[in-house]
C-alpha cells in the first residue's frame, strides 16, 4: 500500500470522469488524496471522503499561481506521499517546480490529458510549450501518454521515450438505470448529443455553424453543457435544445435516449465523451483529431470527418439512418469492452505505480505492455 496524492487544476469535464474512475480503484488498495482547486471543481460529485478531499485557492490567472504553489507546497510537507499523481498541464507546472532544486521528493508521474503543444495556436507557443515540459520532465519519474497520437507527437517534440508510456483512459460499465430518459425525443427524428464544454476547443463553434448552415430537418440536436473559463453569445440553430450541465451519475441517461453522440473537437488529448457513448452502445461522430480515430472506426462504430471539411460533417449528418446507428452502437460496445474499460486502465496505472516504487529511473515500454 502507498500514499498517494493526486493533484489536478479543474475538475469539472473529463477529467473529473478520469479521476472518479482512479479514486474508486484505488480507495481499496492505497491511502489516498486529492488536492484540487477551489473553483470549477464539484466537491459532491467527487468520489473521494470529504477529509481526504483537499483544495487550494485558485483561478488561472498569473495573480494566482504563487498561492496555489505555496498551498500544493504546504499539503505535499503535510501529506508526505509515496506517489504525487498529477493530472493537467497548470497542476504539473505548479508541482514540479517546486520539485526542480529539491533533491528528496516524492515518486511524480504525470499525464498533461492532452498537450498544450498540440493546441491550435500558433507555432513559437508550441515550441515553447514543448520546451517547459521537456524542463519540467528533468523532475518527472513517468509520463502517462492517453492515447499512441499523444505519444508519438510527444516524441516528436522531444520528450523522454525512457520515462514514456501509453495507458488509454477508461470507463466501469454504465450503471443500470431505473430512472425515466430524462428527456422526451422524437422517435421520428435522429436525436444527437454533444456533452461537454461549449469551447473552440471542443469544436462548439463549428458544430454550430454547420447545423445553422443546413437546417437539419430530421436532426434533434441536445447541448448538454455550457462555457467554463468564458462566456460567448453563440447563434443557437431552430433545432438544438440547450441541456445545461449534467451530472457525471446522469450522462448513461441522456446518451440513452439519443441515436449517436457527436464530438466534433478542433484538439482532444483523448475524448472521454466517446467511450462514455460506446460504452452505451451509442455511435460516435468525431472528428479526426487527437485521440478520437484511434476511439472511433469509420463506418464500424461510428464515424469521423475532417475537421477542416465542414461539408464533410454535414454529408455525414445527412445520411444518418436509425438502423445503420444502432448496428453501429452494438459494435461500439464490444469495442469498449476490449479496450477502453477501466478495469484495463487502472490495472496498467497499479502496474506502473509497482515498478516505479520498486524501481525508480527505470525505462517503460511506449505501450505500457508490461502493466497489462
Amino acid at each position: 500500500m502507498s500514499r498517494i496524492l493526486h493533484l489536478s487544476e479543474y475538475t469539472k469535464g473529463g477529467i473529473e470522469t478520469h479521476l472518479n474512475e482512479v479514486l474508486k480503484y484505488q480507495s481499496d488498495n492505497h491511502d489516498i488524496y486529492l488536492l484540487v482547486s477551489e473553483f470549477n471543481s464539484d466537491r459532491d460529485s467527487l468520489r473521494i471522503s470529504p477529509e481526504r478531499l483537499l483544495m487550494y485557492p485558485y483561478k488561472r490567472k498569473p495573480s494566482y499561481f504563487l498561492k496555489a504553489m505555496s498551498s500544493i507546497r504546504k499539503t505535499v510537507k503535510e501529506i508526505d506521499p509515496d506517489i504525487v499523481h498529477v493530472h493537467g498541464t497548470f497542476a504539473g507546472l505548479f508541482l514540479r517546480t517546486l520539485f526542480l532544486f529539491k533533491r528528496k521528493r516524492p515518486v511524480v508521474v504525470y499525464c498533461s490529458h492532452g498537450w498544450s503543444f498540440l493546441m491550435d495556436t500558433v507555432p513559437w507557443k508550441r515550441r515553447l510549450y514543448a520546451w517547459i515540459e521537456k524542463a519540467m520532465s528533468l523532475r518527472t519519474d513517468v509520463i502517462i501518454h492517453i492515447s499512441q497520437h499523444e505519444y508519438e507527437m510527444a516524441m516528436r517534440y522531444g520528450l523522454s521515450a525512457k520515462k514514456s508510456v501509453v495507458v488509454y483512459n477508461g470507463v466501469s460499465d454504465a450503471a443500470v438505470q431505473a430512472d425515466a430518459i430524462p428527456f422526451v425525443v422524437r422517435a421520428d427524428k435522429i436525436n444527437l448529443l454533444f456533452v461537454g464544454r461549449f469551447d473552440r476547443q471542443k469544436g462548439f463553434d463549428l458544430l454550430l455553424e454547420v447545423f445553422n448552415e443546413h437546417r437539419f430537418e430530421d436532426v434533434r440536436l441536445y447541448l448538454a453543457g455550457d462555457s467554463v473559463l468564458q462566456q460567448r453569445d453563440y447563434a443557437y440553430p431552430d433545432n438544438a435544445v440547450k441541456l445545461g450541465w449534467i451530472r457525471n451519475s446522469d450522462i448513461d441517461r441522456y446518451m440513452s435516449a439519443c441515436d449517436a453522440v457527436i464530438v466534433p473537437s478542433r484538439w482532444e488529448g483523448f475524448g472521454i465523451v466517446a467511450i462514455e457513448a460506446l460504452r452505451n452502445k451509442k455511435p460516435v461522430i468525431a472528428s479526426n483529431r487527437g485521440a478520437l480515430p484511434e476511439i472511433v472506426e469509420h463506418g464500424v462504430n461510428g464515424y469521423v470527418f475532417d475537421f477542416d471539411d465542414k461539408e464533410e460533417l454535414a454529408g455525414i449528418v445527412k445520411s444518418l439512418d436509425k438502423v445503420k446507428l444502432a448496428q453501429m452502437g452494438q459494435a461500439g460496445g464490444r469495442i469498449f469492452e476490449a479496450k477502453f474499460h477501466s478495469d484495463r486502465m487502472n490495472k496498467q496505472i497499479e502496474r506502473l505505480y509497482e515498478a516505479t516504487v520498486d524501481n525508480p529511473g527505470g525505462t517503460f515500454s511506449a505501450e505500457a505492455k508490461n502493466y497489462v
